[in-house]
């Protein structure tokens, strides 16, 4: 009897250590910005090296997280166009070796949190739209965090909350244009939208709007 509750313990032991050592974050609430550090090379590359994030964290991606049928899931603008991602792979499209996402939590300060039903139900109409790859507020197209500042504006009477600071394609340490834009918008067969207003997920990050309240790769 002994030897059998000494089992039952040891067994008690190794899940309580294997729940500690992968901590759940469980405090989701719909309108949570979800601030991502993927990895897509040379683009991902020049996106988070002209605009670092929050405490100097690097993101090339972003989502609203938004709750169906009692489900957590990420609307977000991938290159294949709008769409709503199961919140799980969102968060295991990019992890780190330990197998942590690489992802913050971001939230609406209590002022604004009035306006996430609504830009909810306007970023939902936009599904299936294009990925906006001219990176152009004025096409009926969106990139990731075009699709959350246009629906929060929706929501706010046609006023934004995040701000469209000028862009920039040019490396910082050089002051050139960094070649994989030079390359991409020479096959679309556009001019480099230089100095045009914009947004990217380091600069939203920093926004006064928010709060970053949560990190999956150092909880």
């Amino acid at each position: 009897m002994k030897n059998s509750t000494t089992v039952i313990l040891l067994v008690f032991g190794l899940l309580f250590l294997g729940c500690e050592s992968k901590p759940q974050w469980n405090k989701w609430q719909a309108g949570d910005i979800l601030f991502q550090n993927g990895d897509c090379g040379d683009f991902c590359d020049a996106i988070k090296k002209v605009t670092a994030g929050y405490n100097g964290h690097s993101f090339s991606h972003n989502g609203i997280l938004i709750e169906e049928n009692g489900n957590w899931r990420v609307l977000e603008a991938v290159n294949q166009g709008v769409q709503i991602t199961a919140l799980e792979d969102f968060l295991n499209r990019y992890t780190t070796e330990e197998g942590k996402p690489k992802v913050h939590v971001g939230r609406l300060k209590p002022s604004y949190q009035d306006l996430i039903p609504d830009a909810i139900a306007f970023g939902k109409t936009l599904k299936g739209k294009p990925y906006d790859q001219a990176f152009n507020l004025e096409n009926d197209a969106y990139y990731c965090s075009e699709l959350i500042h246009f629906s929060f504006m929706n929501a706010n009477g046609g006023l934004p909350i995040f701000d469209t600071p000028p862009m920039t394609f040019k490396d910082p340490d050089i002051g050139k244009t960094f070649p994989v834009w030079e390359k991409y918008y020479e096959r679309l067969g556009l001019e480099i939208p230089e100095g045009k207003p914009g947004l990217n997920p380091g600069g939203m990050s920093l926004s006064p709007v928010l709060d970053i309240i949560y990190n999956f790769e150092n909880p």
